[in-house]
């Protein structure tokens, strides 16, 4: 199994310029658990980088999402 991220532009579509690696075989990560630290580590530069929302895949399935990166208020 593999995970991955999806990154979503404000608009909805893939954030422009920000790789998700959907078209590399050795990308992604072995657990939900390893995505979601890694996320926890990085939004604020996703943020940086143009992405306002995330959604989190397996195997090409849906889990959950799209959840926003925008701290709350």
């Amino acid at each position: 199994m593999s995970w991955t991220w999806r990154f979503l532009a404000p608009d909805g579509e893939p954030a422009p310029g920000v790789d998700d690696g959907a078209g590399r075989s050795e990308a992604g990560f072995p657990t939900q658990s390893d995505a979601e630290s890694w996320l926890g580590e990085h939004w604020r530069g996703l943020v940086e980088a143009g992405v306002d929302s995330v959604v989190l895949v397996e195997d090409g399935r849906e889990v959950y999402g799209p959840m926003s990166l925008k701290p709350p208020d």
